[in-house]
């Protein structure tokens, strides 16, 4: 897993893609994964990623995420 992830920055890096980007990018994949493994359940999904569940939906409207 680490060596996977090296890989992903260092070609994100060489690609010149922003931080900022990333980050949002891997937020919006990993609210994603914890929705769909909760069937869109905010409260179960928000423990799961560890946060509370206001920012959860703050988030999704962010983001522009569905359930």
């Amino acid at each position: 897993m680490r060596e996977m992830l090296e890989r992903l920055v260092d070609e994100m890096v060489t690609k010149g893609i922003r931080f900022e980007d990333a980050q949002h990018e891997f937020e919006k994949r990993f609210i994603t994964k914890a929705l769909s493994s909760t069937a869109g359940n905010l409260s179960k999904a928000a423990d799961l990623l560890g946060i509370h569940r206001n920012t959860l939906s703050r988030k999704l409207t962010e983001y522009r995420l569905r359930r």
